[in-house]
């Protein structure tokens, strides 16, 4: 029968008690219990599939045995009186452990049956009594064995109904039976030397087993006196470090016969046990008892030694007394510490555990008793951790942030002290590894990030490189980067520029100062742990400018490279003849412009290097001829320079009394000027309008004319050579 007891928590919601009660002399695969369902009735956390606890300490394990599915069975038959003997509790105590790191403690109790009846150890007891003896003499007989306990233990003794004995029932101090032979009546050898009866031993199970023996007793001629001991029950105190030969005590017994009469011989009772005799032993001749080995609280706190004095005349009648010995407990044992967990040199947590998760179990035992056997444990050191008592183990708990990136390894040591005096201690050291869990997101080396690059890069080339760290481990370190979705200049990111997993950004396409002087865009940085971390940088490219443009005559018009203008014969020195303006889309240096007059008649006219003023430099006069070429250029600072050339003809018209002063006008004239103002301003406008289109087909060429396979179309080609 399987009796289930109630189920109930210890303390904290991480360690339940489990209790099950079962009969002895069960088959094997009886089942106890089904813990995983019993644990889940309390909170337990258990594990979503098989093994759903994990067993760390069984003291039995040859009879009981926990199932993956937590199922409780017997391994094999289970002899209560070999596991336990004749202690009062039978307890087969299991731990076990969840994922979570919960704990469960199965404690299984195992109930006697009577299946044993009382043994005697022989099958007949011989006894000598002299004639003489009195009425109330006793006489000890070895009394039975049961090895059950309790109730179904011996309880009483019998005797084959007479008139001349009797028994006697003691109770020992280990709580088993014995009984003493009475004489109840005097004795006759003459009339009747030997009797015959039958001692029976009775256990007390319903209905009660019985054994029985048989007891032979020789009546022999008297004695006159007989030894007396001074009591009948002698009680002494001995410590367990006793060395041997120490003197346990001093037994006397009186006898007032003279010569071999009197003379007494101390011995042992025949049925002290081998266990007795290797600890003590009895001087024969004057009692004293002594330590004989080694005594160990431990192992046995009691003894109890039946002694016989008998004289050494004929038919002697013997006395006899009981020696309890008490075994005094010494602080002769340290602590003992055992580390429950499946690796016992080392164990591992994760840094997001919380507070109150359980990283192992730590059995304390003390073999002393009392003071000397109660331990205190303790962690030494400042760590994140405690240690929580219990009954009948301790758990180390977290109680603190763990972090593995600022320490990943801590060395713990349990220290156990018991209360002796002095007291003894033990230590055991245990290596807490911290696991690595994905909480760090990577971290860009700067928030932000610039490059310059020159104009007219070539597509594919490596712009610059982005770096995040990742402080965590193995795939929750592990960074890779992808380009934030955007746009530039309305058109989307990726065609501008590309990034590779290790962070190299290269780009896409050939980039125009003129048309995109900056741009900025978002890098992310994601680590492979689950779920993945990021962040983000921003990147900005700065665009430098190339010397790429050729400055392009805007003044004056120009027809096939050549502008024609006319001045008056009579224009005097200083007279500006023409202004030339040349524009360049470049910047700084490369868009700055110096004019120049490098062919033609450069000695009659003069340029500003600045403002591209053309005057004159003499008076022409009557004789002068009437035309005259100039070629003026207008040169950027770039390296290389580049330069844009017009071819201009001066014409001298008849006198029209020009001078630097205000005079008469002639309506004509301001007629003419009006008209030729009016073409000059349609004619720039046309200029301006197709340099702007020229530019704008220039960006749309550059972008057009990328690398397709490595091959260039043959519109990129003529650009490229362009």
């Amino acid at each position: 029968l399987i009796v289930p007891f109630l189920l109930f928590l210890v303390g904290t919601e991480a360690v339940i008690n489990l209790k099950y009660g079962i009969n002895e002399e069960m088959k094997p695969g009886s089942v106890i219990g089904n813990v995983t369902k019993d644990a889940l009735k309390q909170g337990f956390q258990i594990a979503p599939q098989p093994p759903y606890l994990r067993v760390i300490s069984n003291s039995e394990p040859r009879w009981v045995e926990l199932s993956p599915a937590g199922i409780l069975t017997t391994q094999m038959k289970i002899d209560r009186d070999v596991v336990c003997r004749q202690n009062p509790k039978c307890v087969i105590s299991l731990e076990v452990m969840s994922n979570s790191m919960e704990i469960c403690v199965i404690k299984v109790e195992i109930e006697d049956l009577n299946d044993n009846a009382p043994r005697f150890p022989t099958n007949h007891i011989d006894i000598e009594i002299s004639e003489n003896a009195s009425p109330g003499t006793r006489f000890p007989l070895e009394g039975a064995s049961d090895p059950d306990s309790g109730i179904f233990g011996v309880q009483s003794y019998s005797i084959t109904p007479n008139e001349l004995f009797g028994l006697e029932i003691k109770t020992r101090g280990d709580g088993s039976k014995i009984a003493e032979l009475v004489v109840q009546k005097s004795l006759d050898r003459e009339t009747q030397s030997h009797y015959t009866y039958e001692i029976s031993a009775e256990d007390g199970g319903d209905p009660p087993k019985i054994g029985a023996v048989q007891l032979n007793i020789k009546v022999i001629d008297s004695n006159d006196n007989n030894p007396v001991f001074d009591e009948a029950v002698y009680t002494v105190n001995v410590m367990e470090n006793s060395p041997i030969n120490t003197i346990v005590i001093d037994l006397n017994a009186t006898d007032p016969d003279e010569g071999t009469n009197g003379e007494i011989v101390y011995s042992f009772h025949s049925y002290v046990t081998e266990k007795t005799r290797d600890a003590f032993k009895i001087d024969p001749r004057t009692g004293i008892i002594t330590v004989n080995g080694v005594l160990d609280y431990e192992t046995a706190q009691i003894y109890e030694i039946d002694v016989q004095a008998k004289d050494l005349g004929p038919n002697s009648i013997p006395a006899h007394c009981k020696v309890t010995v008490n075994v005094m407990d010494t602080n002769d044992n340290p602590p003992v510490i055992s580390l429950l967990s499946l690796n016992t040199e080392m164990v591992e947590v994760s840094e997001n555990a919380q507070r109150g998760y359980v990283i192992a179990l730590v059995r304390v035992s003390d073999k002393d008793s009392g003071a000397n056997g109660k331990v205190q444990c303790r962690l030494q050191g400042n760590v994140p951790f405690r240690l929580q008592e219990y009954e009948s183990f301790s758990t180390i708990l977290v109680d603190g942030r763990l972090d593995r990136e600022q320490k990943d390894t801590y060395n713990l040591t349990i220290q156990a002290e018991d209360s002796g005096m002095p007291p003894l201690r033990a230590t055991k050291s245990l290596v807490v590894k911290v696991t690595d869990e994905n909480d760090n997101p990577p971290h860009f080396l700067k928030p932000h990030y610039q490059e310059m690059v020159m104009e007219n890069n070539l597509p594919g080339s490596c712009l610059l490189a982005v770096s995040a760290e990742d402080p965590d481990l193995g795939m929750n370190g592990t960074v890779s980067y992808s380009i934030v979705p955007g746009e530039i200049k309305h058109m989307d990111v990726n065609t501008y520029v590309s990034i590779n997993p290790s962070g190299r950004i290269y780009s896409m396409r050939s980039f125009d100062h003129e048309y995109t002087r900056t741009f900025d865009f978002k890098v992310l940085a994601r680590d492979n742990g689950n779920p993945s971390l990021s962040s983000n940088a921003t990147v900005r490219i700065v665009v430098l400018d190339v010397n790429d443009n050729t400055p392009v005559m805007t003044n004056p018009p120009l027809v096939n490279g050549t502008a024609e203008v006319s001045i008056p014969r009579n224009a005097g020195v200083g007279f500006m003849v023409t202004q030339v303006k040349a524009d360049d889309y470049d910047e700084g240096e490369n868009g700055r412009l110096t004019y120049t007059i490098s062919e033609g008649d450069r000695a009659f006219f003069e340029i500003d290097q600045v403002n591209g003023e053309v005057r004159s430099t003499r008076m022409f006069g009557e004789n002068a001829k009437s035309t005259y070429e100039i070629t003026v250029v207008a040169r950027d600072h770039g390296k290389p320079s580049l330069s844009a050339s017009a071819y201009i003809v001066v014409y001298l018209s008849p006198d029209l009394n020009a001078q630097e002063t205000i005079g008469p006008v002639n309506l004509s004239l301001i007629f003419i000027i009006a008209l030729g103002s009016i073409a000059a301003i349609l004619f720039v406008t046309m200029i301006f309008v197709a340099v702007k289109c020229k530019r704008d087909n220039k960006e749309i060429r550059t972008y057009n004319c990328r690398c397709v396979a490595g091959q260039l179309t043959s519109h990129c080609c003529s650009s490229s050579a362009r």
